[in-house]
């Protein structure tokens, strides 16, 4: 049912105040100068409120991108992992839209932004993450608050992310005449064992052998390392989904010699000077990089060298997936050109052995 009051102002002018009162919905009002106006809506709105095809056009309107950024940072963002990340990124886009109202938020708009980010050199690999963090704001405000209808992030074209880079540690080489060459990785290890900081040996064993993230490796704690059953126990994981890790060889043997000597004031494995916090890696990281004389080589490289391990140990993709924390094989794939090196030194070595005495 819709009424129509017809309302004069001190001024003189003439304005039409309309409500449509339907059972089960939530009065919806507008207010127009011409009654043919306020008559055309009323039947527009009626219609849509029938055909389930109404939204709340009046909430769109009351609310602002900045009310909905921050209602998401007060409600939804203290239970996600990368907080401070994605609270910067809201942040820019309450300075460049928040005044907007949530209807008038458009694709448009949001493709000048995206624009805006890519022209200020940030890769799009990092826009992408900007526009993904504007997008779930405009989910959770469909689906909890029921603000709007539509996520206008659906119909803006995402930057083409560059293939993931893949770097890993090269082996050590025999050349013909019987000298050794040390490769990265015996470097790095040589460099790390020679460091005056106690922490980073183990550590980048335990990244070399696992394949384990920075974060999973200096957020352990001891009762997350199970000695008797060879397991560590990973509880907070980047797709959000707890880990089992195989402990065992020389990094197992690390931890055990490390338990012995542990701080009982923390039960991080790695703690630093504040016991709530583990240690700090960055600048013996750097040191023993350079000391090992290796170039664009990051932490996190560690974990794309633990994969050319796995497969030159014949690991499926799949077994590859499950011991990273992959949800999908995709993210392995590219993993799967790193053991061309060993694979060309097998079939070498088989024509060495096959085609040594022809001529």
């Amino acid at each position: 049912m819709a009424t129509i009051r017809k309302r004069v102002n001190p001024s003189g002018s003439i304005a039409y105040r309309v409500e449509v009162r339907i059972k089960g919905h939530p009065t919806q009002s507008a207010t127009f100068k011409r009654l043919t106006d306020a008559r055309k809506w009323t039947q527009q709105t009626e219609a849509a409120i029938r055909e389930r095809r109404y939204f709340k056009t009046t909430e769109s309107l009351k609310h602002s991108l900045s009310d909905a950024i921050n209602r998401y940072k007060t409600s939804v963002l203290p239970l996600k992992r990368d907080q401070r990340k994605q609270n910067t990124q809201l942040t820019w886009w309450e300075n460049e839209l928040g005044a907007y109202t949530l209807a008038d938020v458009s694709p448009a708009l949001i493709s000048v932004c995206r624009d805006k980010l890519l022209s200020s050199n940030r890769s799009p690999a990092t826009v992408v993450r900007y526009l993904a963090a504007l997008s779930h704001v405009f989910t959770i405000a469909i689906n909890e608050w029921e603000w709007i209808e539509n996520n206008p992030l659906r119909k803006v074209t995402k930057p083409k992310e560059p293939r993931g880079r893949v770097r890993f540690l090269s082996e050590d080489e025999t050349q013909h005449d019987g000298t050794l060459i040390k490769g990265e990785r015996t470097r790095l290890l040589d460099a790390c064992k020679k460091s005056n900081h106690p922490d980073i040996y183990p550590v980048v064993v335990l990244a070399l052998s696992t394949g384990m993230r920075q974060g999973e490796i200096m957020g352990l704690r001891w009762t997350d390392i199970d000695m008797k059953n060879d397991r560590i126990t990973l509880h907070e994981t980047k797709n959000g989904e707890r880990r089992s890790v195989p402990l065992l060889g020389h990094a197992k043997e690390l931890l055990k010699e490390r338990s012995k000597i542990r701080r009982l004031d923390s039960d991080l494995a790695f703690p630093g000077k504040n016991t709530d916090k583990p240690t700090f890696i960055r600048t013996p990281w750097s040191k023993v990089i350079k000391a090992a004389e290796i170039d664009n080589f990051k932490f996190h490289d560690l974990r794309h060298s633990a994969a050319s391990y796995m497969l030159m140990s014949g690991a499926s993709t799949g077994e590859i997936a499950e011991l990273l924390g992959h949800k999908t094989l995709q993210m392995v794939k590219r993993y799967s050109h790193l053991s061309h090196s060993h694979t060309t030194k097998i079939i070498q070595r088989i024509n060495d052995n096959i085609f040594k005495h022809k001529t």
